[in-house]
């Protein structure tokens, strides 16, 4: 394997994100005395700045910190909800004969929760004032960003997709007039500009929650979305949009893993990692079939229970105990044919009772590490702008299904499915690994080639990255989409072709990703703990344009 370059290492405090220049903010936080939370903030907001098609206040956000203080992981959800004021029926009727809510356009719209979640954790964890952590991007904003090359590209991509959406026509200038400089993209090195985030940032800064959620800006939003036709009220967005969640986990070789349970996607980590661990990977090493063929089809397996089961706790009794068992586990994996790729699987027999996103990792001297992921679901997320605030509107909505009696089905004030999933390793009770891998349903999969790497293979943090990937696509989808069994998995140079060769003697659909944005595998970072050495060691998705910063 080919490394893009050497892990990064940090005494004191390190961040890892998607750009440079946010992983400079944040290790500017934490030399000014701010902590890892205020460090994340702080490169969170900046990332709104220079990839607006990924993130921004119009989304959602969760994490998972460690805290030194008390020697455990705190879970956060800030996710917001569906408008109160839309019914299933009234949806329904608005959609006619479409069995899916759009990916992009009014009826995709969901409350916001990020801003919720910047400060909940600001509150428990922060050090810095919110006004001083929000400053570097309010500066930027101002003053402009020269945009990265890989990220100029994906712009390019995303405003393309946008303005092509026939569901927005005639909605697209408010959207022009942020995120297009005379109509089109910035182009790789040009100077970009948004002072309307600017104005928003410095309004969240002097006031919190209670600006963004309560005052001049929920105003402006929920007017905007009324406008559209979307019947938000103010009260949508005065109720609070984060909880407080305790870490789901699995034991993966003496490793504790963690993600966050449902709404969110996470536990299909847990689920892939308890299949995995009867087969030798480290015997197998990177270079077997056999290991690729079992990572396939402990995705297509997870990915059917995920389908039918993961959704909104507060309406539906998701059976996550179950779905996280070993033994449940090992009833899922005698399914696997270990020569030939399964074409129809579906989802367990579990009783019940009764894309486009950003990741950062942020840790300080003092021990404290977060994981952070915060999205807009899609390119520009709802292709939708508040006219005057600088950031576009999620799309989460999309991510409800309209199939009566599903567990994911729409209903008013319910969270969607969610795609995000921060990630936490810890080993003997201690810090280990703060990391996680954007990309919509590539996360999990993603995740778990990041771990089978470390835990199996024994790569470093940045080897973990550099490592080609694989990513399938197929099988049952949360929203009720149903896509071929079999699927297509796409495969990166430098995976061997006698292993390719394998896969699709043993019925795999097998395709070259010759193009990284739609065939995106994943953006990685990560910031492992060394104990024993007592240092900080980073690692950064080379596909992007992004670094782990060390100091």
């Amino acid at each position: 394997m080919i490394r893009s370059r050497s892990p990064s290492y940090g005494r004191h405090g390190m961040v890892a994100t998607s750009q440079t220049i946010a992983s400079q903010i944040g290790v500017e936080m934490l030399k000014h005395g701010g902590s890892a939370v205020d460090a994340a903030i702080a490169a969170n907001a900046m990332l709104s700045l220079a990839e607006p098609y990924m993130c921004g206040p119009g989304g959602d956000l969760f994490a998972i910190v460690w805290d030194p203080d008390t020697g455990a992981l705190a879970g956060l959800n800030a996710s917001g909800r569906s408008p109160q004021g839309l019914s299933y029926a009234a949806l329904a009727s608005e959609l006619g004969d479409a069995d899916l809510i759009p990916g992009r356009g009014p009826l995709s719209i969901t409350v916001p929760g990020a801003v919720d979640g910047w400060c909940a954790l600001h509150e428990r964890y922060g050090r810095l004032p919110l006004e001083e952590v929000l400053a570097p991007a309010i500066a930027h904003a101002r003053e402009g960003i020269s945009v990265a090359s890989r990220t100029a590209e994906h712009w390019a991509h995303s405003v393309g997709a946008v303005l092509d959406d026939p569901v927005l026509a005639n909605l697209t200038s408010p959207f022009i007039g942020a995120f297009t400089i005379d109509g089109r993209a910035p182009i790789a090195g040009q100077t970009y500009r948004n002072p309307d985030l600017a104005e928003t940032f410095k309004v969240i800064g002097e006031g919190g929650r209670s600006a963004f959620y309560q005052g001049e800006l929920a105003a402006q939003i929920t007017a905007y979305t009324q406008s559209l036709g979307m019947p938000f009220a103010l009260s949508d967005f005065e109720n609070r949009h984060y909880d407080w969640v305790a870490p789901l986990s699995t034991s993966y070789r003496g490793y504790e893993v963690f993600e966050l349970p449902p709404n969110g996607q996470g536990i299909s980590v847990l689920q892939m990692l308890n299949i995995l661990e009867s087969y030798p990977l480290s015997d197998l090493g990177f270079a077997s079939p056999d290991y690729w063929h079992a990572l396939i089809e402990a995705k297509k397996l997870c990915f059917e229970d995920r389908a039918r089961y993961y959704a909104d706790p507060t309406f539906e009794n998701v059976p996550t105990a179950k779905l996280i068992d070993k033994l449940y586990a090992n009833e899922r994996r005698s399914l696997i044919n270990d020569q030939r790729a399964g074409t129809d699987y579906t989802y367990g027999d579990v009783a019940i009772a009764g894309s486009d996103t950003t990741y950062l990792t942020c840790a300080d001297s003092d021990g404290m590490m977060v994981s952070l992921i915060q999205s807009i679901f899609s390119p520009f997320g709802a292709g939708l702008v508040p006219p005057g605030l600088g950031f576009a509107l999620q799309c989460r909505g999309s991510g409800f299904s309209i199939e009566a009696g599903h567990p994911n089905v729409y209903v008013p004030g319910k969270r969607p499915f969610h795609t995000i999933i921060p990630a936490f390793v810890l080993k003997e009770g201690r810090p280990w690994l703060s990391f996680g891998v954007m990309g919509a349903d590539m996360q999990p999969q993603g995740q778990v080639q990041i771990l089978v790497n470390m835990i199996d293979f024994g790569l470093d943090p940045q080897a973990a990255a550099d490592a080609p990937r694989m990513r399938h696509f197929g099988g049952s989808q949360p929203n009720g989409a149903r896509l071929d069994g079999l699927g297509v998995v796409l495969v990166e140079p430098g995976i061997e072709q006698t292993v390719i060769d394998e896969l699709e003697r043993r019925g795999h659909r097998i395709e070259p990703n010759t193009n990284w944005i739609t065939g995106f595998v994943g953006g990685y970072q990560g910031i492992c703990y060394d104990a024993g050495l007592d240092v900080y060691v980073g690692g950064s998705e080379p596909r992007t344009d992004g670094c782990a910063t060390g100091y």
